[in-house]
């Protein structure tokens, strides 16, 4: 609750849209673009210059999987 994630890159299970679901339902919110204020990033195969800034960011990466595990 009350985080903010950005998405990028192909999730092996579910569409982009779904963890966007997910993340609003659990009181979160989603953004296009990465900023200092991102909390996550969920990146997942072929993620571009958003990973890219992430990093130069120091934004914690997330995997698909450790987003599932969060919500556990």
């Amino acid at each position: 609750e009350g985080m903010t994630f950005v998405l990028t890159g192909t999730l092996p299970t579910m569409k982009r849209s779904e963890a966007s679901k997910i993340i609003e339902a659990n009181g979160g919110k989603t953004s296009s673009s990465v900023s200092k204020k991102t909390t996550y990033v969920l990146a997942g195969e072929d993620a571009g210059s958003k990973l890219t800034k992430a990093q130069t960011l120091g934004v914690t990466i997330i995997s698909e999987q450790e987003f599932l595990d969060m919500l556990k």
